[in-house]
């Protein structure tokens, strides 16, 4: 494969700021005798800046919201002077004319300086020159006879360090745009699903709810665990027994709901993925864990026709055999928990998530006893750690079959029989069951899903009738493929590879049509063309792509086509 070089928002780390709620007593509009009064209300939004920067702009993009410290709620603003910038931060506020209004926020950090501007009186403002703890700023001001929205806003001073600001008010008769609504408990979480199990632990994930800053996991109706994120795996169980869980979201008002019940049981031991079974047609598609030019996905955001997604690639390390996984920061994840939060959605909606060794710039040496062992046991280490059902071997700089199936009998043997197993040899690679790659397919024939042989990046190559085919035709996907289909793999084993996009290849794209007539050719003997197979293969598995990022780069047209036409197979 080629390779080729919830919550709230977090602006950078720049800032103006404003905060604060004050405590304050009516105070009635003034004007002419008779006319009717405006209820008191903080006039400001975003007051506590819970909804990150909404309803605030700062100077060259000096405000951020930060998450600590903060005097109440979730959130801050932090203004960071920098330069001719004192880190300015304002917001337009509705008011009533003739009318007296209380401005506070609480400070801290550097300078911070709080004021009103467009009053249409006398514009006030107060500052402080720096505090360790919380400290709230307050003044006041009056509006003109013709006043109908007033400037308020804090910043810091230039050259001195950020200051953050929290709980801003503006108290005083409701100008006609009301004030923040009062904070209300989060709703109850959705989408709660099962993820990655084993003997002694359940692996959960479950949708975002807006306004919560934390979540509750139940297990059998009794609070088990907490967790700030959408995932959680909750430990020390019993094998082989199964368990309702539960999970709510809290915030600093309360606590929802519980959530619906989902099911659980522990696997009998031995470390079985306990993942989603394979459908009978399958569609697989490699997902990037780097950045080469095409459309950067998180897992959670692989097409859903895709059954089988191989994360590619592990990486090797200097002891032979041995695979690690490193998260690339280019993809924007918070941390590996995210991560592994995405995995176990996508095996909670049926699919399967495998770990792909090798790629084009990518090798992996299996050639002894101890780097088979090695391998095994590390593989084995990632599925445990991460979740994946499995594993797929794209080795492209040659492999062992001896070894190799050694490594592939251990890992198959800790994981059990659940393992996801498939490979992407090349064109080369599958001309004879003679070759090191045929000959390990058929070797762990007993354990193996799928082979889907790269039909691109290739020369021109013999089909099963000894007659030469070029790349980039219905015949050279067939023909090739038949001397799988002929050479001792069911057809169950057998998928078509070929690149999403002209983009993802070097060469040996094929429209959708092409790849799904080749389809409809195998397995119903339709839409060939020169060559026709002697025989149909109904249970041909699939097709595989390289990769779901360039699928998406193309507008997901791969899959659009593709993967319905997969499904519709015989």
């Amino acid at each position: 494969m080629e390779r080729v070089p919830n919550g709230r928002r977090r602006p950078r780390s720049w800032l103006g700021g404003v905060v604060a709620v004050l405590a304050a007593g009516a105070l009635s509009v003034g004007g002419m005798g008779g006319v009717a009064q405006a209820a008191d209300i903080n006039v400001a939004k975003n007051a506590g800046f819970e909804a990150g920067l909404a309803n605030w702009s700062c100077s060259g993009g000096s405000g951020a919201v930060v998450g600590a410290p903060v005097r109440s709620g979730a959130g801050a603003l932090k203004g960071t002077p920098a330069g001719q910038d004192n880190a300015r931060c304002s917001q337009s506020v509705a008011v009533q004319p003739n009318s007296t209004y209380t401005l506070s926020a609480w400070v801290q950090g550097g300078y911070a300086y709080l004021g009103a501007s467009g009053t249409g009186t006398t514009d006030v403002s107060t500052w402080t020159p720096g505090e360790s703890g919380w400290k709230q700023l307050t003044t006041t001001f009056r509006t003109g006879a013709s006043t109908r929205a007033v400037t308020v806003y804090t910043h810091g001073w230039y050259g001195q360090s950020a200051y953050l600001v929290d709980d801003v008010s503006v108290f005083g008769p409701d100008g006609g745009g009301g004030g923040d609504p009062d904070p209300q408990a989060p709703g109850t979480p959705a989408g709660l699903g099962v993820g990655a199990v084993t003997s002694s632990s359940v692996a959960l994930s479950w949708n975002a709810v807006s306004g919560a800053t934390g979540y509750n996991v139940y297990r059998d109706g009794t609070k088990v665990q907490t967790a700030t994120g959408t995932s959680a795996t909750v430990t020390g169980l019993a094998a082989a027994t199964s368990y309702q869980f539960q999970v709510s979201a809290t915030n600093a008002v309360g606590e929802s709901a519980k959530s619906a019940a989902v099911s659980g049981r522990t696997s009998p031991g031995g470390g079985d993925p306990g993942g989603p079974a394979v459908p009978r047609h399958a569609l697989t598609g490699y997902w990037q864990n780097f950045n080469n030019g095409a459309t950067v996905q998180k897992l959670r955001d692989v097409q859903a026709q895709y059954d089988i997604i191989a994360v590619a690639f592990a990486d090797s390390t200097a002891t032979p055999g041995q695979i690690v996984f490193n998260l690339s920061s280019a993809l924007g994840y918070s941390g590996v928990a995210e991560f592994k939060s995405d995995i176990a959605a996508k095996k909670a909606a049926g699919k399967s998530v495998i770990i792909s060794v090798g790629g084009e710039l990518g090798n992996v040496t299996i050639n002894s006893d101890a780097s088979a062992t090695a391998f095994a046991n590390s593989a084995y280490a990632l599925m445990q750690e991460y979740g994946f059902n499995g594993i797929d071997i794209d080795l492209e700089h040659g492999i062992n079959s001896t070894y190799m199936t050694k490594a592939l009998r251990q890992l198959s043997a800790k994981a059990g029989s659940g393992m996801v197993l498939t490979m992407a040899p090349q064109t080369i690679d599958m001309q004879n069951t003679g070759t090191e790659y045929f000959k390990t397919a058929l070797a762990v024939k007993d354990i193996l899903t799928v082979v889907n042989m790269q039909h691109y990046n290739s020369g021109s190559m013999l089909g099963c009738d000894g007659q030469v085919y070029s790349q980039g035709s219905v015949d050279f996907l067939t023909a090739l493929a038949c001397i799988q289909l002929e050479g001792g793999l069911d057809p169950s084993q057998v998928g078509i590879g070929v690149p999403a996009s002209t983009r993802g290849a070097g060469s040996g794209y094929v429209s959708p049509t092409i790849v799904n007539n080749a389809l409809s050719c195998l397995t119903r003997g339709t839409n060939c063309g020169n060559f026709k197979p002697s025989k149909t293969y109904p249970s041909l598995r699939g097709a595989m792509t390289w990769s779901t990022n360039w699928d998406a780069t193309a507008g997901n047209a791969w899959s659009n086509a593709v993967g319905p036409h997969v499904h519709a197979l015989p």
